[in-house]
């Protein structure tokens, strides 16, 4: 039920920005055609006198007559004297203006199709309190369609129009600028000055520091994310220019592929004030000594945190403190490379 109403509101506001974006293209046109059918009106419901009965017009026969002017179909005789021109000027300029219009409009629903498009530059200016995401290769296409996942509108920038993300990314409805993003008209283009945060994440340590400092100039209240290769200089840039996170892939990967080639069932490690931390999958085995220990006993013996229980296809973030464990449950903790370790030992089964 959740999915269906995230589902519902994600199509709602992708609704609403079209109609928005329509707006904004063409209320120039609108409002001219307006002006004419309501100048017209008012010419025609002070100035003219039908010609055989000398009768006026009331304002709506008036403005009827204006609107089928405009289509060569006028509902009212030819007048004669200076009225005469108008005959020809209302259909000249409004068929000017509908034809412009719907050439116009045809030109967009086209291009809509189109990933990084001129739908998606017009669609992008839009968007406000949104999340840009610059570099949309492995890495950033991730990041943008987590984001999508979150619920969260997401404008993407992309300089390669071959990338095999450009297309799945239309169908999740992220608008794409195609372009270097180091560039601040590229930036504005995606809406950099109304946008709530900004991940860096193309794989140029210098390309991305550039990227920064744009963002940085064009809206220095946006959060920053950088995606940075060297680690050291990640912390640097992130203490130096007041970034709110700055990662280094490989200081994130490194210590998930050593964990992993140690402990098996490891999923996630991390450094937390220089001590590595790991998210690590046990399934409790027959006959071993975490069988019939109850939740708070396992981590009160080994001073580690019991995060996720799972037992059949019933499934617990939060398992409770006196949740006994079984054969065939799976737990996942949170624990140090030692901590780890004992519970492998505490659950090997006893001979």
């Amino acid at each position: 039920m959740a999915r269906f109403w995230k589902r519902w509101r994600r199509s709602l506001l992708a609704n609403i920005r079209v109609v928005i974006l329509l707006w904004q293209r063409f209320r120039l046109s609108l409002s001219l055609f307006l002006a004419i059918i309501v100048l017209g009106s008012l010419i025609l419901w002070l100035g003219y006198v039908h010609p055989q009965e000398g009768t006026r017009l009331t304002f709506p026969e008036a403005l009827y007559a204006a609107f089928s002017m405009i289509f060569f179909q006028p509902s009212i005789p030819f007048p004669q004297g200076p009225l005469e021109i108008l005959f020809f000027i209302i259909p000249i300029l409004g068929l000017s203006i509908v034809a412009e219009g719907l050439l116009s409009f045809g030109v967009l629903l086209l291009d809509r199709r189109n990933p990084t498009g001129e739908w998606s530059m017009a669609l992008a200016s839009t968007y406000s309190g949104h999340i840009i995401v610059c570099g949309l290769g492995h890495v950033g296409f991730r990041v943008a369609r987590q984001l999508v996942d979150f619920g969260q509108e997401v404008v993407g920038i992309e300089k390669n129009p071959q990338s095999p993300f450009l297309e799945r990314l239309r169908r999740m409805g992220v608008p794409v600028i195609l372009g270097e993003a180091n560039h601040p008209e590229i930036l504005e283009q995606a809406g950099v000055k109304r946008a709530r945060a900004v991940v860096v994440a193309t794989n140029n340590d210098l390309l991305n520091l550039d990227i920064v400092m744009h963002v940085r100039e064009l809206n220095p209240e946006a959060r920053l994310v950088l995606r940075l290769f060297d680690a050291e200089l990640a912390e640097r840039v992130g203490r130096v220019l007041g970034i709110h996170t700055a990662f280094s892939a490989s200081a994130i990967a490194a210590p998930a592929f050593a964990t992993a080639a140690i402990h098996e069932g490891v999923t996630h490690s991390f450094f937390l004030e220089g001590e590595l931390l790991n998210l690590s999958e046990v399934v409790v085995l027959p006959g071993g000594g975490l069988e019939g220990r109850s939740v708070q006993e396992v981590e009160e013996m080994l001073d580690l945190s019991v995060v996720f229980h799972q037992r059949g296809g019933r499934r617990d973030m939060h398992p409770a403190a006196e949740l006994r464990l079984e054969a065939g449950d799976k737990v996942v903790v949170f624990a140090t490379l030692e901590q780890l370790k004992q519970i492998e030992r505490l659950n090997c089964p006893r001979r």
